[in-house]
């Protein structure tokens, strides 16, 4: 899997944020959603959380088989060595990180070399 990536920088700024348990949320925009013990952690276009940090949506752009090995962790040691903190979220066909904004082209960057490599 890690060599068949083509990591993609998407369009849009986003961030993360959280609503209570029991509380009313608007999941319209949102791009992820995750019920966590604490509440609904939901990702939107960064413009409706102000002042949360801005990510970037990476895309892999490989079919990540839901039981695959290694490639989040390859993925995420390799950001880390780097110097960038990331998200993972896991979809159905593909695993999406989200780096900070200003390190987002650097991630796309260690991210092809990372393919390259293996």
């Amino acid at each position: 899997m890690i060599r068949q990536m083509k990591p993609a920088l998407q369009v849009g700024r986003f961030a993360f944020t959280t609503v209570p348990d029991g509380e009313p949320a608007d999941t319209r925009n949102a791009i992820a959603t995750l019920r966590e013990a604490e509440g609904l952690s939901l990702v939107l276009p960064a413009d409706e959380v102000p002042g949360a940090p801005v990510m970037r949506q990476i895309t892999l752009q490989v079919f990540s088989a839901l039981d695959g090995v290694g490639l989040t962790a390859a993925v995420a040691a390799a950001l880390a060595e780097g110097g960038i903190p990331a998200n993972v979220v896991a979809g159905f066909h593909h695993d999406h990180v989200f780096v900070p904004e200003a390190d987002a082209d650097r991630a796309v960057g260690i991210l092809r070399g990372l393919a390259a490599s293996t």
